[in-house]
């Protein structure tokens, strides 16, 4: 399916649309600053409330797709690429959709543990979204959706991950995005690496 897409494998991030609401009604925004193809982008259209923030970061991947999802798709085992979670210990479920997980962070962030639970997990679309729903830390109501789709000249994967959180009390939306967008960065920079890594030849040919 064609799609466009940054030829440079440098992040960009992406701001989410703003379409002006009453104060009282829910918005629904999207990523814009890249296209993607529309069975992709339907995913990360999230219904945002006066008090919340809404972001996407996107990455492109010189891996396969089938390399770069089987290290996302790990629900169990997020410390795998995202490089701020310590520990993760799966409460209920096998990693199918329902399975609550419980991170620990690593120290300098303001949070110590999450509990999440995994909404959507789909190997043929490549999709996958959790939500947080308890734990000691500021990102209340936080939920993430992660697609992957084949960069338009069939090489490499380009990842897409949107996010919804409550923007703290005495934050403003700015500083709310601005803090979670730096760990979604990191946490696709790292997983660039660790796929592209797997990716490559371990017995090239002579």
């Amino acid at each position: 399916m064609p799609s466009t897409h940054p030829k440079s494998s440098s992040l960009l991030l992406q701001r989410i649309t703003k379409t002006p609401t009453p104060a009282t009604a829910n918005t629904s925004r999207h990523p814009t600053a890249v296209q993607v193809p529309d069975h992709v982008a339907r995913y990360h259209t999230h219904n945002v409330t006066p008090t919340q923030c809404c972001s996407s970061v996107t990455q492109h991947i010189s891996a396969p797709i089938s390399t770069v999802w089987s290290v996302v798709r790990r629900f169990d085992n997020p410390q795998a690429y995202k490089h701020f979670v310590k520990s993760c210990h799966v409460l209920i479920g096998n990693g199918d959709v329902g399975t609550l997980r419980e991170i620990h962070v690593i120290s300098g962030l303001p949070a110590v543990n999450s509990t999440e639970r995994l909404e959507i997990l789909d190997d043929e679309r490549h999709v996958m979204s959790f939500s947080v729903v308890g734990g000691d830390h500021r990102l209340a109501n936080y939920r993430s959706v992660t697609t992957l789709h084949a960069a338009d000249n069939g090489v490499g994967t380009v990842v897409v991950e949107s996010y919804v959180v409550d923007v703290p009390q005495g934050n403003t939306k700015e500083e709310t995005c601005a803090f979670v967008d730096t760990i979604v960065k990191c946490n696709l920079q790292s997983l660039a690496q660790i796929a592209e890594s797997l990716a490559r030849p371990t017995n090239p040919s002579t």
